[in-house]
């Protein structure tokens, strides 16, 4: 099994705290940043960063739908990890200043993929599909905070 990597990020034309707080906002902000592949959003445990336990379904393409639990910490300012208790998929938000007011936004998903010929498809399709999802949650993520 190899691994397999999505990357995606954004710069938003807001402050790095602002950005983070909403991203970190599960109770609030941060599913209504969700688009359509999300659902069965449901906060657990907690709801703002740090301890926060989150439920979702997310689906990567017609077939492929994934039912995730994750679990909220914060390693470092700035951050925020959610590692699936039911896969190895761990997401890594990182936040941090890109100039005058305005936020670097990079999402990193890793997991372990499969083996053979489908493992070849994974990693070939899977990090594009995720990377489209990622980019439509990032602009979701400007438009709130973004000051107009």
């Amino acid at each position: 099994m190899a691994q397999v990597e999505a990357t995606t990020e954004r710069v938003v034309a807001a402050d790095p705290e602002t950005v983070f707080d909403a991203l970190a906002d599960y109770a609030g902000t941060r599913g209504t940043l969700l688009p359509e592949q999300f659902s069965a959003y449901e906060v657990r445990e907690g709801g703002d960063g740090e301890g926060t336990l989150v439920h979702w379904r997310l689906q990567a393409t017609s077939k492929r739908v994934r039912d995730c639990l994750l679990d909220v910490t914060e390693p470092t300012d700035g951050q925020l990890v959610e590692k699936d208790r039911n896969s190895s998929m761990v997401t890594t938000w990182t936040v941090t200043p890109a100039g005058q007011g305005r936020s670097r936004v990079v999402v990193t998903t890793v997991w372990n993929g499969a083996g053979g010929i489908g493992g070849f498809f994974e990693r070939t399709f899977a990090p594009k599909g995720l990377g489209r999802i990622y980019d439509a949650l990032l602009a979701n993520l400007a438009a709130a905070t973004e000051k107009k």
